[in-house]
This record gives structure tokens, C-alpha cells and sequence, in this order.
């Protein structure tokens, strides 16, 4: 059986898309679960079973490099290797970022959240991606790494310049996103010698003690590592915060879900991350001949797997187009799964569920500003511009 060729509408790379993805999602399930977006485009997989087989499954859909060259010189680490390699790395990181160890970080996000709200609450009015989606976790990660607060500009254009490189021609946005590479490479070859010099308490000086299997790290290890935890750590919970604050921005029935059963968040953060799944999707290397839901697969294509349409899948998800936030078996691919599961989820559950609980308890009640649109950008799902106004009247 041939991949077949969905209609040349379904572009999953344009802002159209990203502003309303799921009847996208629905028609990519529906008349190709393997096939293609458009004729030129490459091969998409779109249902929950499909998508959740490759990412277990490693030693057929690769996460080599070859995937996705995005300005690095050599593999991400673990990202962008596969097991035994990609094991050795996550017995290393794993721990790092634990439960445990994110949960003591949270009544420092606590406060941060409260403070980044003192700065707007009493005008009655935020743009809520610059003010409050963008600095939050970057400050939350910038301090588990060890990296000074002041620099966190530089760190948004060199991590824009790698996702968002905002130019159109794919020639140049390939020159952008390896000069933002050279750039964090730069950075942090200069950071690790300070660090080396001057070990402190954080992540970085972290690495430069830890060792794999009895060997040191690296420099070009520690640099590679630091390279994936910067683009993570700087855009993935600025997305999802925006994605589910303008969801409940429209739905008001669902905020006051939130607001008037505060033990409700926890599945609530969960279902909001099924419905909105930021990270839209992930790219593979098929590794050798294979055949998916009926459609054959050479090795060396690039397949896409398409998180988002999965997260909407009926065929998992009882009433998968319905947003049910007390939802209880909810095993969406937010942080995607198998080998790959996200590094960093633990501390993007923390902060979500911290800053939603503080948003609600101090701005119960908001909308989006009347005669206004909210802008997302597609790839990583984020609300580049999300106007909110609110009733003035402080709540400490």
C-alpha cells in the first residue's frame, strides 16, 4: 500500500494551522495516518498508536541527527542519539531533574509568579506572553542553570534565532539558525571555563563534576547538553502556558472550573496539555525497511510525528474533542514517550501547576482584550501576542 497524499491545505507549518491545529489533526487521522501533508512535503504520522509505536521503538525511527539539523554541530545530547548511547546520558540527567528535586524548586516559582503578577495586576491589563509567559520560566531556568539573569535577552534571540528564525526563505533561515548556533556554542564554551575556574551550586558546575560510566564528561559533551537544555528550558513551558491561559481565556466555563475547584489543576494542567500539545510534533529517521499501519517505510525517509494530532486521537481518548479537565486516564504525548520522554517534565508540571493555581487565585476573572486576535507561531506553539484585561481590584 502507497502513503497516500493528504489535500495540499493541510500546511502544519503556517500560523493558520497553529491558531486552531485540531481539525487539522482530525482530517490528518482521518484520510492519511501515514501519508503527506502535501504533495512536497515528507511523511507525516498522525494516531495515537502509531505515533506512541515509533517512539518506542528507536531502533526503527531514529533520533539521530540527521533528523533535525537546527545550527548544532554535533547531536543534542541525549536528544538527538539513540539507545545504548542516549541511556547512558539519562542515567546521568534523569536525577537532576527528579520529582523530588523540581518540587523543592517550587516556593521559589511561587514567589516568582507573584511577583511577575505584582508588576501588572493593578492596571487591569497584560500582554501575557512578554509579561508574564516569557520571563517566568526563563528565570526559573536560568537559575537552576547557574546563568545570570541579566543575560536572558541574549538567551531569547539566540534561542529565537535556532526556533523562530522569522524569515521565510529556507535558505537563509539555515544560515540564521547556524550563526544562533555558533552563538550558544560561544557562550557557553566561555560560561563552563568560569565556571571550571569557580564551581558553584547550580546545574552547570553539576555537569563539569558528573561522570558516565566511570568517564568525566566531556567539554564538547557538557557544551552539547547545555545547547538542548537551553532551547528546552526557554521555550517549551513559556508555550503551554500561553496555549492554556488562551484557552481559558476563551471558555470561561472552564475557568471557573478551575477557579472554584482548586484540586482540580493537577488534571487539569494534564488535559490542557493533551488538547493544546505545544510541541506539535518531532521528526525521526526511519532506520531500516518497515511497514506502519499498512504503508511501507524505507530506511533513511524522514517521518514526522505529529504529537498534537495524537493527543486528539478518539481511538485513546474517550471524547478526544471534547476538553474534559477532570479527565482521569490521560496518557497524552506532551512530553512525548518512550527512550525520548521528556527530560524536563517534572519541572514543566511544577511550574504549570504553580502558576496556573497563583494566575486563578489572584485573577480569577479575564478575557481577551475586545477587538483583539491572539498571534501563535507554529512548529512550538506559542502565543506571541495574547492581550488580557481583567476588572482592576488587586488580590494579595
Amino acid at each position: 500500500m502507497q502513503a497516500k497524499p493528504t489535500p495540499p491545505g493541510l500546511n502544519l507549518f503556517d500560523s493558520e494551522f497553529a491558531a486552531d491545529p485540531q481539525p487539522v489533526f482530525q482530517e490528518l487521522r482521518r484520510r492519511c495516518p501515514v501519508g503527506r501533508p502535501a504533495p512536497e512535503a515528507g511523511l507525516v504520522i498522525s494516531r495515537y498508536e502509531d505515533v506512541l509505536y515509533a517512539l518506542k521503538h528507536p531502533e526503527l525511527f531514529s533520533s539521530r541527527m540527521g533528523a533535525a539539523p537546527i545550527g548544532n554541530k554535533r547531536p543534542l545530547i541525549p536528544l538527538q542519539l539513540d539507545p545504548p548511547r542516549q541511556t547512558r546520558y539519562r542515567k546521568l540527567l534523569d536525577p537532576l531533574f527528579s520529582r523530588r528535586k523540581m518540587l523543592e524548586l517550587q516556593p521559589h516559582v511561587r514567589d516568582l509568579v507573584n511577583q511577575r503578577i505584582d508588576t501588572f495586576i493593578d492596571r487591569g491589563e497584560c500582554e501575557f506572553d512578554r509579561e508574564f509567559a516569557v520571563p517566568l520560566p526563563s528565570t526559573v531556568f536560568l537559575r537552576l542553570m547557574g546563568l545570570p539573569q541579566e543575560d536572558l535577552p541574549r538567551f531569547l534571540e539566540m534561542k529565537d534565532g535556532i526556533i523562530r528564525p522569522q524569515e521565510r526563505d529556507p535558505a537563509r533561515a539555515a544560515e540564521i539558525r547556524e550563526e544562533s548556533g555558533e552563538q550558544i556554542y560561544a557562550y557557553f564554551e566561555g560560561f563552563l571555563e568560569e565556571r571550571s575556574r569557580e564551581p558553584r551550586d547550580d546545574l552547570v558546575s553539576q555537569l563539569l563534576e558528573a561522570s558516565v560510566e566511570g568517564e568525566r564528561l566531556s567539554r564538547e559533551e557538557i557544551l552539547d547538553i547545555s545547547f538542548l537544555l537551553l532551547l528546552g528550558g526557554l521555550d517549551t513551558v513559556t508555550a503551554t502556558l500561553g496555549c492554556s491561559i488562551a484557552y481559558l481565556a476563551r471558555h470561561p466555563d472552564r475557568r471557573q472550573q478551575v477557579v472554584g475547584n482548586p484540586a482540580l489543576l493537577e488534571s487539569a494542567v494534564e488535559e490542557l496539555l493533551r488538547w493544546e500539545t505545544p510541541v506539535v510534533q518531532v521528526p525521526r529517521v526511519v532506520a531500516q525497511d518497515t511497514t506502519l499501519a499498512g504503508t511501507p517505510l524505507r530506511a533513511g525517509d524522514v517521518v514526522t510525528l505529529v504529537l498534537g494530532s495524537a493527543d486528539t486521537d478518539d481511538a485513546e481518548f474517550p471524547d478526544a474533542q471534547c476538553v474534559r479537565l477532570e479527565r482521569e486516564r490521560n496518557r497524552h504525548l506532551a512530553f512525548g514517550g518512550g527512550p525520548h520522554r521528556c527530560l524536563g517534565s517534572h519541572l514543566a508540571r511544577m511550574e504549570l501547576r504553580t502558576a496556573l493555581a497563583e494566575w486563578h487565585r489572584r485573577i480569577p476573572d479575564y478575557a481577551i482584550r475586545p477587538g483583539e486576535t491572539p498571534r501563535y507561531t507554529p512548529g512550538i506553539r506559542e502565543v506571541v501576542y495574547l492581550p488580557l484585561v481583567w476588572e482592576r481590584g488587586a488580590r494579595r
